[in-house]
Order: structure tokens, then sequence, then C-alpha cells
């Protein structure tokens, strides 16, 4: 992945998110308080999540038996 492209994505996500924070306040300070907040949680709850699911992958599932009839 190109640093270009993480680029263009973060300004894309701050774009949206200082938009719709806009959208539902009316209030510009608060839209960039958001806008620049919102990213850096995500951020983190993305790592919690990769964290998770790889624990979820280290389990080794039961086999099923399948019956023919």
């Amino acid at each position: 992945m190109s640093y270009l492209k993480v680029v263009s994505y973060s300004l894309t996500h701050l774009t949206v998110a200082v938009s719709v924070a806009y959208a539902l306040t009316r209030d510009w300070q608060i839209a960039l308080g958001v806008g620049l907040i919102e990213p850096m949680v995500q951020t983190l709850a993305y790592y919690i999540h990769e964290r998770l699911w790889q624990s979820r992958r280290e389990v080794v599932p039961v086999p099923v038996q399948v019956r023919r009839i």
C-alpha cells in the first residue's frame, strides 16, 4: 500500500467525519474536534479488534462429521 493512498484515505476520513459532525451540530469547533478525535479512537478500536480476531484464529476448530443418509 502506498503512502499516498494512506494519506488520501486519512484526508477522506477526516473530511467525512467533520462533515457529518457539522451536519449534526452546525458548530465548526465541535465538528473539527470530533473530526480529529474520532480517527484516533477508531485506530485504537481497530487495533483491539485485530488482536481479538487473531486470538480467535489461534483456537483450533473441532472437526464436524457429516452423516450421509
